[in-house]
């Protein structure tokens, strides 16, 4: 009986070490499930992070452009403004300087005569009288 014994108390250690290791795998297993979960947790907060990384990259990215073109607009726009005031500058040289140019021709015109002479001089003296 005691070969009984002993072979029944072997069994038995047996079947106590089977079981044993039955709950150690379903505790591994618990185990690897909750670090998987947690490793899955932990990408989509990384790949969240990134993504919000990204976008804030993109929308500075963006305004820095923005920024960019409207200084250039600006700046074109000076250009142009201070183009035009030097063309207009240009233009009425241009213009007094024909103007001139016209009223020599008269007044030579005017003055080549000595009668014409003699009546400008004559209306000027009546116009500085009158005034």
């Amino acid at each position: 009986m005691d070969a009984l014994n002993a072979r029944e108390e072997g069994i038995q250690n047996a079947l106590d070490e089977a079981d044993k290791a039955r709950q150690e795998m379903l505790d591994l297993q618990s185990s690897n499930e909750q670090i998987l979960k947690e490793a899955r947790a932990e990408r989509d907060g990384l790949l969240k992070d990134a993504r919000m990384i990204k976008d804030k990259m993109i929308t500075e990215a963006k305004d820095e452009a923005k920024a960019q073109s409207n200084k250039i607009i600006e700046q074109a726009k000076q250009a142009i403004e201070n183009e035009k005031h030097a063309a207009i500058t240009e233009l009425k040289n241009q213009v007094a300087e024909l103007s001139i140019g016209i009223a020599e021709n008269i007044m030579k015109d005017e003055l080549s005569n000595k009668g014409k002479q003699v009546q400008l001089i004559e209306k000027m003296l009546d116009e500085a009288s009158l005034k």
